[in-house]
Formats: C-alpha cells, structure tokens, sequence
C-alpha cells in the first residue's frame, strides 16, 4: 500500500510538471490544458489552479453518469494542476524556436512516465478518463468515440476562448498513447496473475 501511494502521488506530481513544461515550451498543449490556458486567459487565475477547477467540474458530471470517485480521482484533483502550477511559476517561457519543441517534447515524455505511475498505482480513474469511461458505460459509446468527441469539443472550446493550439498540440497526439503503452506496464502494481486477466478482459467484446 505504501508504494503504490508513493507511486500515485509522485505519478500526479510529475504529470502536473510534464503539463506545465508543455505550457513553457510555447508551441501548443494537450486539449484539456489547452482549455485550462484560455480560460486562465480570461479569468486571470493560473493556468495550473484552473486545471484543478476543471477537475472538480468534470468530477461533477460524474454524477448523472453514476461514476463513483476513488482516492486517486480526488488526489489528481488536488495534485496535478498544484505541481503544474508550482513549475509554470518557477520555469520562464521558452523563446528559443529550438529549444521549445525539444521542451515540449520533454514535457510529453514525463507526462507518459507520469501517466503509467499514477494509472500503474491501481487508485481509480482521474476525474477526465473518469468521464470518458462513465459515457461509454452509462450510453455505450465505444471509448474512442467518447475520448475524441469529448477531447474534440474541449479543444475546440479551449481555443476559442485563447488557449494555445500548436505544433506541440499535434505532438501531444501523435506520442501519449504509444508512451504510455510503454510506461504502464513499467509500474504496474497488480500481481502477474492479474496483469493477464484484465490483459484478457480487455481483449474480450463481451466485456461489461
């Protein structure tokens, strides 16, 4: 229980920094974060302060869908726009146009690393992926129709009200999931046993 509370909580910290490094770098950001710039933008409030507003309010909408927070939901609540915050004060805006895509492409890597400790320490779903899998078992979209209409209609959002969509916006895509795919198993807490039963249980079509 200790590591994988240590885990979770390093997990979360670091996601917070790889976001915030994104942030520096200048050249576009994940769509929630990009939703989190541009509303920052206009309410004046720290980019990283308003990721953990968002939090609470996508972990709202969990309601009407019957998700249930566990204690990861309520410390990436707490944790990641903290951290993101905390970096984004300390580390100044990148300018070189060389050393922004390689920041940005930091930032993504240690948000992938980030990703399987936290997701790795077995605490339950982030308020996002929260609402993702709570339409896909409350309306039975299949996942990637409700991660890209929710992600499409956040960035969309996000960057009208001013957030920054970029190079770095498209690398954000094209890189999370294969490094992800990497770093998860890197961290998984569960038994062997277990890792092959839900490998299973994900492969199968007749899943709940």
């Amino acid at each position: 229980m200790t590591r994988r509370l240590v885990q979770l909580l390093l997990g979360l910290s670091l996601y917070g920094a790889g976001c915030a490094l994104t942030v520096r770098a200048g050249i576009g950001v994940d769509p929630w974060t990009v939703l989190a710039e541009g509303l920052s933008t206009r309410t004046g409030i720290g980019v990283g302060w308003m990721t953990n507003l968002i939090g609470v309010a996508v972990m709202l909408l969990w309601v009407p869908l019957r998700q249930r927070p566990g204690a990861g939901t309520i410390a990436n609540i707490l944790l990641v726009g903290t951290a993101m915050q905390a970096v984004v004060d300390l580390v100044p805006p990148v300018q070189d146009p060389l050393a922004q895509p390689a920041m940005c492409v930091a930032g993504i890597v240690l948000v992938a690393v980030a990703s399987g400790l936290y997701i790795g320490a077995n605490f339950g779903p982030g308020p996002r992926d929260g609402l993702m899998t709570g339409i896909c078992a409350r309306w039975g979209w299949p996942i990637y129709l409700a991660r890209g209409t929710v992600e499409i209609s956040v960035l969309a959002l996000g960057w009208i009200l001013g957030g920054t969509v970029g190079v770095g916006t498209v690398l954000f895509a094209l890189l999370i999931g294969p490094l992800v795919h990497v770093a998860l198993p890197l961290f998984d807490t569960r038994t062997p046993r277990r890792r092959i039963s839900a490998v299973g249980t994900a492969a199968s079509p007749n899943r709940a």
